[in-house]
């Protein structure tokens, strides 16, 4: 049963579209018709039992102010050298080219905004925006298709291997109000091709809280490897509801790494289709919470074809009255023979007020598999840390030097140093490490 703040919000979004009906396509427009037939998720729908969205979706949204505020984003845009990257930035979804430059060889890798793209290079937008990400009982997925029009369009040719990587930094400024974000990705990694894509999320400082409604679709084409991380560091009152989908062809490897760092409620819908033998799939994941911030993590992969293996790495570092939710599912299709397929969640709660909900799943119809999941939530070990004191080393010094040992397994899967360094810095000031 809808409430009456998220029947506000759908009713906003409905006249908005309403607005803009004349300039929408059809894949848009079919889009909408779905949006107007979906209620906003409560408590009450399983897959969102863990989020009370009445707060998020009761506040008044207004578009892009006109005049971003430049002297609070420009620090969000360097917070790593990215001198020999390719970077696309958007602010409030525009994309700011001035800020934006693409350093590759435009005959191994196309770099540029997907309404550009559409302009551009109609038939590969064609071919797969739209393809993966299904909207079809998704609230905010459906609303994206309908309205987005902007974010980062990246076409990796085939038999290329793109040196430098592609960073799209999204910063949300809501200095002026509450302002709602639609962006729209689409990646292309061709046949036996090979890139690195970056999406770093960030907010302005801010009385008024944002929200970003991100779809990403990424297509990993045969014998393709796609390393793909997510940084989501907004402000505590901004939050973020995203859905990723991947699609994997023959032979391919599709790494992903999401890391969540901050903001009031960040929702990451990531799955996977395995459409091809002999793939892998590594989704990781890590969440340095504190305040009141609360992060869930839904994960799905789909083995559709045999001799492919998956694995899932998620972990928590919890403080304050944070939450943290991790619910992971592997599908094992009937022709999926020979899938190795693994799952696990640990956490550590560091104080009396943090929670972690977990909920595995595993729906195989196949009989000749490996699959296995597991889930841990506790607090911080004793004994390593009494070895430590032992040894002469401050309390808390000691035990941020466990808690970073503990993330350690997923940082090392960002194999870009200049990000890696970045979140490192991070979480040592979070823990309030001292070298």
């Amino acid at each position: 049963m809808p409430t009456a703040e998220t029947t506000d919000f759908k009713q906003m979004a409905l006249a908005r579209l309403a607005d803009q009906a004349a300039s929408q396509n059809d894949q848009q427009r079919a889009a909408a018709q779905v949006f107007a037939r979906l209620d906003a998720p409560t408590r009450k729908h399983e897959e969102w039992k863990y989020l009370d969205l009445r707060q998020l979706l009761g506040q008044s949204y207004q578009l892009a102010p006109a005049q971003p505020q430049w002297a609070a984003i420009d620090p969000l845009l360097h917070q790593y050298a990215e001198d020999q990257a390719n970077v696309l930035v958007f602010v409030n979804g525009q994309y700011a080219p001035e800020h934006s430059r693409v350093v590759s060889n435009p005959a191994q890798v196309v770099v540029c905004p997907l309404a550009e793209a559409r302009q551009k290079y109609p038939d590969v937008v064609a071919a797969h925006l739209g393809q993966y990400a299904q909207y079809g009982d998704h609230f905010f997925a459906a609303l994206n298709s309908a309205w987005a029009a902007n974010g980062a369009f990246v076409w990796v040719k085939p038999n290329q291997t793109v040196a430098e990587p592609i960073i799209a930094h999204y910063v949300t400024d809501s200095s002026e109000a509450s302002t709602l974000v639609h962006l729209r990705n689409l990646v292309v990694v061709g046949t036996s091709s090979q890139c690195t894509f970056i999406e770093h999320y960030n907010s302005t400082p801010s009385a008024f809280g944002g929200l970003t409604n991100l779809v990403a679709e990424l297509a990993v084409g045969a014998n393709a490897h796609l390393d793909h991380y997510k940084i989501q560091d907004e402000a505590a009152n901004a939050s973020h509801i995203g859905l990723t989908q991947a699609h994997q062809q023959a032979d391919s490897r599709y790494y992903n790494t999401t890391i969540s760092l901050s903001g009031q409620i960040v929702r990451n819908n990531l799955g996977i289709s395995i459409d091809g033998s002999n793939c892998e799939a590594y989704m990781n994941g890590l969440m340095v919470l504190t305040g009141q911030t609360l992060v869930d993590n839904h994960t799905a992969v789909d083995h559709l074809k045999p001799h492919s293996q998956s694995n899932q790495l998620y972990k928590g570092l919890l403080d304050g009255r944070s939450t943290g939710v991790f619910n992971g599912k592997i599908y094992v299709r009937p022709d999926a023979q020979k899938t190795n397929a693994y799952q696990s969640s640990k956490n550590i709660l560091l104080s009396d007020s943090a929670t972690v909900d977990a909920k595995p799943q595993l729906e195989i119809w196949a009989d000749d598999v490996k699959c296995s999941h597991g889930h841990a939530t506790g607090a911080l070990d004793e004994e390593p840390l009494f070895y430590l004191r032992a040894r002469g080393i401050a309390l808390e010094q000691a035990r941020a030097m466990l808690m970073f040992a503990f993330a350690d397994d997923v940082l090392a899967r960002l194999s870009y140093a200049p990000v890696r360094d970045h979140i490192e810095k991070i979480i040592a000031e979070r823990l309030r490490w001292q070298d």
